[in-house]
């Protein structure tokens, strides 16, 4: 069995939340940079656990707060974020 833990739902609301077991440290910074609890402790192992990913605020500060970088956050937005302006009105040198 492989020590790399990999979460997603079936949900499609809901935002993928890898982390790599075999790089975490056990340091414990993402699991208090999450202030939504959507990252937990799981005591006995000394490593981080994913709880209610659909519950995640993708701030990213467990992905950016990790020294190894074994987090990595991919937001689901079901909603396409427009531009705040179309490109039209935006003068021809900035909209390329």
């Amino acid at each position: 069995m492989t020590d790399k833990l990999l979460l997603s739902s079936q949900s499609p609301n809901t935002h993928t939340i890898n982390i790599d077991l075999e790089l975490c440290t056990g340091c414990g910074l993402c699991y208090k940079a999450c202030f939504v609890d959507v990252i937990r402790w799981d005591s006995v192992r000394k490593k981080p656990i994913v709880q209610y990913p659909e519950e995640c605020a993708t701030c990213n500060w467990c992905e950016l707060s990790c020294p190894v970088n074994a987090i990595q956050v991919i937001p689901n937005n079901p909603v396409r974020i427009p531009e705040p302006y179309p490109k039209s009105v935006y003068p021809k040198s900035y909209a390329k």
